[in-house]
């Protein structure tokens, strides 16, 4: 499909009243297979726009296109159907299910469409890719925070989606682990061609994206690409 996966129009989003604006008319293209950076003091909207860019949360004002379609204006069963299909989340935190197992975990977004049997080899893989194989059978309490982590990733990707959504999925990592976490980014957005949205204060980090996105006080202070290594 031509055009950007995802394009924002005129994107204002605020909160309580009087309103507070926390996104300031924002506009922008995200091509199909670019790994984007979003980063800004706390405080300057980076997680608001991630969640109204992925349709967690709504907007005030404007569009968000993804794939040409207007997810604000789609009907919740049709969002919801996309969120599962095309999208992945990783979060600060992992969120996995206390009483399943890894692979159990993993293969939750298929189960939802009876699809875990042919999503099962495809699990195996990622754990073998993200080194959890060992964590097969173990409850996420018998695991690492880097273990947990790497296993929310690999749910995120289970279904392959077309986009992957983070939202500073290194902030609860030592630094060896969230290392582990960006080199799985690096290779699932070159190798797969997985569009990846990342929310990131982690500077260095950002700087491994292709682009960056910088918020000051809901605005964009600039938008610049990067050498990648």
């Amino acid at each position: 499909m031509s055009g950007p996966v995802i394009r924002c129009k005129n994107v204002v989003k605020s909160f309580g009243e009087p309103p507070l604006v926390v996104l300031k008319s924002l506009t922008f293209d995200i091509a199909r297979g670019e790994f984007v950076g979003i980063t800004g003091r706390s405080g300057s909207g980076k997680s608001t726009l991630l969640y109204v860019v992925s349709g967690l949360d709504g907007l005030s004002s404007g569009e968000v296109l993804i794939d040409g379609r207007d997810i604000h204006a789609m009907h919740s069963r049709e969002v919801h159907d996309m969120r599962n299909k095309k999208i992945g989340f990783v979060f600060q935190f992992h969120y996995l299910l206390q009483e399943l197992t890894t692979l159990e975990n993993i293969l939750m977004p298929a189960r939802k469409y009876r699809r875990e049997g042919e999503r099962r080899s495809h699990a195996l893989s990622l754990m073998e890719r993200f080194d959890v194989m060992h964590c097969r059978d173990k409850l996420p309490s018998q695991m690492s925070g880097g273990e947990m982590q790497r296993a929310a990733i690999a749910r995120a990707l289970v279904m392959e989606p077309d986009i992957l959504f983070a939202d500073e999925p290194t902030g609860n990592l030592d630094t060896e682990n969230s290392e582990k976490v960006m080199d799985i980014f690096d290779k699932t957005n070159k190798s797969l061609g997985t569009t990846i949205l990342m929310v990131t204060h982690e500077m260095d980090f950002a700087k491994r994206a292709g682009r960056q996105i910088h918020l000051t006080d809901g605005a964009i202070e600039s938008d610049r690409r990067n050498r990648r290594r």
